[in-house]
């Protein structure tokens, strides 16, 4: 089983913390969007959304993150119980996952990176996409149509009622978060599922923009869960690794440091 992923993306956390949880084992292959190598022709011509996570078992291939998780789910539960007898997510919990899953987090993200930094990012990845176009012919329609989406994000980016529908769907959710962490342990019950799994990446989130008095410690029932998971070895494994205290500043630092290297290999 391969993994396509990234520790900065969202979703690859919540595809990792399933494995991790599950004890699945896997093969890694980092994929970073921020320097542009899900654009890498390889990659590209797998996935043509250019999205991470991608998980690979054989010639199965699926590029959806809940989809993901349940098919590792399934995985997991027929070895345990050789094929008979799954034990499966309930119906609460997968409502759960899709309804954390309908958020936005890349443009809620995007809107709270500074502007300077944004605009870098997003000048070196359409340079990326061109050279790509030029380099491969055959896929040039698709990464066109990457290179559209770049020009339209950025325009979204210049419209506040984006954000403020971001925001306004976050607070949503993390209100009724907060009334089901008022009536039990975790999110879809006493028992750590995969709903957890999916929303820890979210509080993780909010914690690397300096959101978590906003948004987690304002609402008591998640501040103590979010105490509660984080000492969770998956969590530690996946996220803290990377994110937790100084971790987060060496990551965003040699993320920032490569792509100022290959912008400026590209003008020479």
């Amino acid at each position: 089983m391969q993994l396509y992923h990234h520790p900065l993306s969202l979703d690859s956390q919540k595809v990792r913390l399933t494995l991790e949880e599950k004890g699945i084992d896997y093969t890694s292959h980092h994929v970073n969007p921020l320097t542009g190598k899900n654009m890498d022709t390889f990659f590209f011509s797998m996935n043509p959304s250019a999205k991470i996570p991608v998980f690979q078992n054989g010639s199965h291939i699926i590029y959806d993150t809940v989809e993901i998780i349940q098919y590792i789910e399934r995985i997991a539960e027929k070895v345990s119980s050789g094929g008979n007898n799954l034990n499966l997510s309930s119906r609460e919990v997968v409502e759960w996952m899709h309804k954390i899953q309908e958020w936005d987090s890349m443009y809620f993200t995007l809107f709270h990176v500074p502007d300077k930094y944004r605009l870098y990012v997003s000048k070196f990845l359409r340079r990326v996409i061109i050279a790509r176009m030029a380099e491969s012919p055959d896929l040039a329609s698709a990464y066109h149509c990457k290179l559209r989406d770049a020009y339209d994000t950025d325009d979204k980016l210049k419209n506040a009622d984006v954000l403020r529908r971001c925001e306004n769907h976050l607070v949503r959710l993390l209100d009724e978060v907060e009334v089901k962490l008022g009536e039990t342990s975790y999110l879809a019950g006493e028992e750590f599922s995969l709903a957890d799994v999916v929303l820890i990446p979210v509080l993780a989130r909010l914690q690397l923009l300096n959101l978590e008095d906003e948004y987690i410690n304002s609402r008591p029932n998640t501040a103590d869960y979010w105490m509660l998971v984080k000492q969770r070895p998956s969590y530690k494994k996946v996220i803290g690794r990377y994110f937790d205290g100084w971790k987060r500043r060496k990551t965003l630092l040699k993320t920032w440091c490569f792509i100022r290297i290959r912008s400026m290999l590209r003008k020479y």
